[in-house]
């Protein structure tokens, strides 16, 4: 049998040289006249160890990492077909603490798999979750992904099945499944190693929620920042259509579902879910009013199923291993795994899926190592940059959705960006709001305007002008915003800035920046 090499071309591992590392085993094995297939899957999500190499060993996969194409010749002398012993040597990476300690269900092939076979797909389980949905029917699938207890995993929280059952009940043809994959938020990347990794998982997830609902076509809305999942996504729904899972009479049956990607316009404000389906349209992404909802006047005005792509993700796990298996991770409301991305000044950067609950202290130092700089921890941002600042004492809270709501934040796309000492939080609270006027769709003014006033405000801040009362202007502007803005943008770009003026004061204050 032919020894197989697994090299990564997810975009993460090739921006740090896995294309090189790849022609380098090509170069070094025909040098040697050695054979293996090098097989290139999606990542495993260990940033700081990209690219990472594995081999088909006779006891396993190997592991060796972070690996340059100038290691490759020292690695094939030392034996690397068989696992041999090197000082880049891993060992297996399931025993590698970072996997190790996580609950794998949504990334379970990412980094196993080569992520354009479809029977590599299926030889792991994949299509079990559509072929029970077929022998379901709409109302059964609703309720099951009602029971598993998934929520929106973009950020909403809110419950998929209430959604998926709005658009089945909804009149009007046809109907249509939209996948939001723009992802934006900064510190995140586990739609794109979705995507990149394992691309049939959110096809089937879609074709589930086509199923449950009546509906008959769909699109991927992807970043154009993405152009590697891109083409990914589209050669997998090529095949997928060619095995008869997409198009008409999908597995021999009576249901018909096709879909199809669309790149994104390059704003982060088409995230929003009302802006996307405008963007979809052809129009210039502005947040729509609500209602109508999506669900009952989505994209042309027809009934859309509108879910993250880590919803879709979820839901062919929960169909093949039923809803309780699903319901039974977690803790309180929130149910089933969440895949937590970490990011910013932190040792172990990458992607860490695991059951809510695990709080940020236990994230940031067990998992991620503390930061890479070696210097003291200060603030975490969870949930993007919309997201608010923990400081270290309140890192006991656990990564839940109602948790982090209690503390005046949000868990959003599960993103944790970390900052050690060093960090300006003044200037955080700025970059905040000049986010939100750079990104703005200029709809609604509270967030068009608002947003430019408060990085004058923050600025006389900081310069020492009439202190005290630009503190209280900054908190009036900020109640404004989150009051008065459409959407998410405005209304969530205060949680940043509040959170910075109650958690570090002083870094407002005049005496300690002179002092600095």
């Amino acid at each position: 049998m032919t020894t197989r090499l697994f090299v990564p071309r997810d975009a993460g591992a090739l921006a740090v040289g896995a294309e090189d590392v790849a022609g380098a085993l090509a170069a070094g094995l025909r040098e040697r006249g050695q054979e293996a297939e090098i097989v290139r899957t999606g990542s495993r999500g260990l940033y700081w160890l990209e690219p990472m190499v594995e081999v088909e060993a006779p006891g396993g996969r190997v592991a060796y990492g972070p690996v340059a194409a100038a290691d490759v010749p020292g690695l094939l002398d030392a034996g690397l077909l068989a696992g041999g012993a090197h000082p880049l040597r891993l060992g297996r990476p399931e025993a590698l603490p970072f996997l190790a300690r996580q609950t794998r269900l949504t990334f379970a092939r990412c980094g196993i798999i080569d992520p354009r076979s479809l029977a590599e797909y299926r030889a792991h389980g994949g299509y079990r979750g559509l072929e029970r949905a077929l022998s379901l029917g709409p109302v059964a699938i609703v309720d099951e992904v009602s029971r598993s207890g998934l929520r929106g995993r973009g950020g909403a929280g809110f419950p998929t099945g209430i959604k998926w059952q709005t658009v089945l009940r909804a009149e009007g043809t046809p109907k249509y499944i939209v996948c939001n994959a723009d992802e934006g938020d900064s510190g995140t990347f586990a739609d794109r190693m979705i995507m990149e990794g394992d691309p049939f998982l959110l096809i089937e997830g879609m074709t589930i929620a086509a199923l449950a609902t009546g509906a008959s076509e769909g699109f991927v809305y992807i970043r154009s920042e993405y152009p590697h999942a891109i083409e990914t996504m589209n050669a997998a729904i090529n095949t997928a259509r060619a095995a008869g899972l997409l198009g008409a009479h999908i597995q021999g049956s009576a249901f018909s579902f096709d879909m199809s990607v669309r790149g994104g316009a390059g704003s982060y404000v088409c995230g929003e879910e009302t802006a996307l389906l405008d963007s979809l349209e052809g129009k210039r992404g502005m947040v729509r009013a609500r209602p109508p909802l999506p669900a009952h006047r989505g994209l042309f005005g027809k009934p859309t199923v509108m879910n993250n792509l880590l919803s879709f993700a979820a839901v062919p796990t929960i169909l093949a291993d039923g809803a309780e298996a699903y319901a039974a991770i977690g803790m309180g409301r929130s149910r089933g795994t969440m895949p937590i991305q970490l990011a910013g000044n932190i040792r172990h950067a990458g992607l860490f899926e695991a059951g809510f609950g695990m709080t940020l202290g236990e994230l940031v130092y067990d998992i991620g190592g503390g930061t890479a700089s070696g210097r003291p921890v200060r603030a975490v941002q969870a949930g993007g940059p919309l997201g608010a600042y923990f400081p270290p004492s309140l890192f006991d809270t656990p990564f839940d959705y109602e948790a982090l709501a209690a503390r005046d934040g949000l868990l959003g796309h599960g993103g944790l960006v970390v900052f050690d000492d060093t960090v300006d939080m003044a200037k955080q609270a700025r970059f905040a709001m000049e986010f939100c006027a750079f990104e703005s769709c200029g709809k609604c003014t509270p967030c068009r305007i608002g947003s430019v006033r408060g990085m004058e405000v923050i600025d006389r801040i900081v310069a020492g002008e009439r202190t005290s009362e630009n503190l209280v202007l900054l908190r009036d502007l900020c109640d404004t915003m989150r009051l008065g803005s459409l959407c998410a943008l405005g209304g969530l770009t205060p949680l940043p800035v509040m959170s910075a003026l109650t958690h570090f004061p002083e870094d407002f204050s005049t005496a300690r920046r002179v002092a600095a």
